[in-house]
């Protein structure tokens, strides 16, 4: 049975635990903020060049840039998007789970499969895997900048460019609010043409200065801001599930403490009465010895 001192110790351990669970939420509630902020900033002009680029897609020659051609190969890269620490409840798990089914189900199909990962978590669970990783980013979470997507951007477009993939789909965490992460898997490359509703005639575009400087400029600049904007949901995600599992750590340790609290209580009342019995037995004992 534990004594009065070893209770008494595990109570100020989870007072202190729960002093840096409370502080994390803290932090990762303000961090939240500003990538709140940020995401509900991007989403607005990501949503309309994905729509316009897939308009221009519906109207342009297929063949005439490299990202707009269709194979038929089975070469696909498959970009993960994780976090690089964890404390952050199944943030983490969730993608990494939900990209290894993704990666069986294609590997059925006797699909050829490349993976590009960013974050520690996604770079640490796929070391132990076999599956062939072309390109790692860590470390740029807490200073993530544009500059950041377009370097995984510019990576992805070479690749497809020079014929080394024939599909590249992306895989992360889509923010929906604090308390909710969607994983979602979106194909990037070929980009794919505005659907049509039936009976719509498509009319082409004039381009000035032409369909080529247009096609060249665009293109890539595309899938640089659908990376980018991927890149924010992800990092919105991520702190949205480390405030929540902090709050949840904060209030499991206040319960553990009441239980410890009341467990220490009952210790210490058993142990009082125990010395009561131990006086009234020793002074029965004098008064029948006198």
């Amino acid at each position: 049975m534990a004594t009065l001192r070893d209770i008494r110790q595990r109570i100020r351990s989870v007072q202190s635990t729960q002093k840096i669970t409370r502080a994390m939420k803290l932090v990762a509630a303000a961090k939240l903020r500003r990538a709140q902020e940020r995401i509900l900033a991007a989403r607005p002009y990501s949503d309309k060049m994905d729509t316009v680029l897939a308009s221009l897609a519906l109207r342009a020659d297929r063949s005439a840039h490299p990202l707009l051609v269709e194979r038929a190969g089975n070469r696909r890269v498959l970009v993960v998007i994780a976090a690089d620490r964890g404390l952050c409840g199944a943030f983490n798990s969730n993608i990494l789970r939900h990209s290894l089914e993704w990666l069986r189900r294609q590997g059925e199909a006797e699909v050829a499969l490349t993976l590009i990962v960013v974050g520690r978590k996604a770079r640490d669970f796929y070391r132990r895997r076999p599956f062939t990783v072309r390109a790692t980013y860590l470390n740029f979470f807490d200073r993530l900048a544009y500059e950041h997507g377009a370097e995984i951007g510019q990576e992805l477009v070479q690749a497809y460019a020079e014929e080394e993939a024939d599909e590249v789909h992306l895989c992360y965490n889509e923010f929906k609010s604090a308390a909710a992460q969607r994983v979602t898997v979106t194909r990037l490359l070929p980009i794919a043409p505005l659907p049509v509703p039936e009976g719509e005639a498509v009319v082409d575009f004039l381009y000035e200065p032409s369909e080529a400087v247009i096609l060249n400029r665009l293109l890539p600049k595309h899938i640089e801001v659908q990376i980018y904007r991927a890149l924010l949901e992800s990092l919105a995600a991520e702190y949205g599930a480390r405030m929540t599992a902090m709050e949840n750590a904060t209030r499991n340790a206040a319960e553990m403490i009441e239980v410890l609290t009341i467990a220490f209580n009952k210790a210490r009342q058993e142990r009082i009465t125990k010395e009561l019995l131990e006086v009234v037995a020793g002074a029965e004992a004098l008064r029948a010895t006198g």
